[in-house]
């Protein structure tokens, strides 16, 4: 991959940037964030990462920056901003790593962009590819290079485990567009559990299953759980609200003191004794 070249520093109108083909929506809270802060000091932490394009008449597109591009667009001000002349390979990686170590990365997005940078890892480090054997070794390291691997690399930067990034990408691997946009809208976000458990569908109507529970708020264990119930002829479990509610309080009533027992007597006597009055009445009957 061509080293970038760094051409200019200078404040440009976020009107002349391309943001076109952006690999997550903006969020308008981060916006805000940044606003304020600009708005308070004065100053913003980082410019902007913009690339040159000279084959398209030096038309500007953006890099890395999409929340600061979009705040001083807002804010009607020239952004600071990183000119460079590179690879459409660097550009897509400073992309991809400037969200990965964003505070503000969904667990969902954090798997999505993984998946990108794999792709872009191996076409740049295609010894890399070449794994041993086992599921989890295709995206191991060889040992045969000094370029770490990616998974290895990737679990450094972000500070988690390897199977953490494994999980992540094979989740993320088999979920398709539609599925993506349905899972970021949901009214639950998605945790590292729920991508867990798709991570181990290989069934693609299970997998469709889930993810659609999933858009809907549930949890992928209990989705899976139902799919499978049903798939296989059992009837799924009734909960009775008042059976749950008579074990939770025989349990936590073993647990107490006797004086507390007394004293929740004293306090809800009149409210017993009408209990107690109904259930006997309903044993005469």
């Amino acid at each position: 991959m061509r080293e970038a070249k760094l051409l200019k520093i200078e404040a440009i109108d976020p009107e002349q940037i391309d943001v076109s083909g952006r690999k997550r929506p903006v969020s308008q809270a981060s916006v805000d964030s940044i606003i304020a802060s600009f708005r308070e000091l004065g100053v913003i932490k980082d410019e902007i990462l913009v690339r040159q394009l000279a084959h398209q008449g030096k038309k500007l597109r953006l890099i890395a920056g999409l929340h600061r591009l979009e705040a001083f667009r807002q804010m009607g001000l020239k952004v600071p901003a990183k000119v460079y002349d590179c690879t459409d390979d660097w550009a897509a990686l400073m992309e991809l790593d400037d969200n990965l170590a964003g505070a503000s990365l969904t667990t969902l997005d954090k798997a999505v962009f993984l998946v990108s940078r794999k792709a872009i890892f191996e076409k740049v480090h295609p010894e890399k590819r070449r794994g041993i054997a086992g599921a989890k070794a295709r995206w191991d390291a060889t040992g045969e290079a000094p370029v770490a691997s990616f998974i290895a690399s990737a679990a450094t930067a972000m500070g988690v485990s390897e199977t953490t990034i494994y999980r992540l990408v094979a989740a993320a691997s088999v979920l398709s567009d539609d599925d993506i946009e349905a899972l970021r809208v949901a009214p639950r976000q998605v945790s590292r559990d729920d991508l867990s458990v798709i991570a181990k569908i290989g069934d693609p109507d299970e997998r469709a299953a889930v993810v659609e529970a999933l858009a809907e708020g549930r949890k992928a264990t209990a989705a899976r759980k139902a799919y499978l119930a049903a798939k296989n002829g059992a009837a799924p479990s009734v909960k009775d609200p008042a059976e749950d509610g008579f074990k939770a309080l025989i349990a936590l009533w073993g647990r107490v003191p006797k004086a507390s027992k007394r004293r929740f007597a004293g306090h809800f006597a009149a409210e017993l004794q009408e209990l107690i009055d109904q259930a006997h009445g309903e044993g005469q009957e």
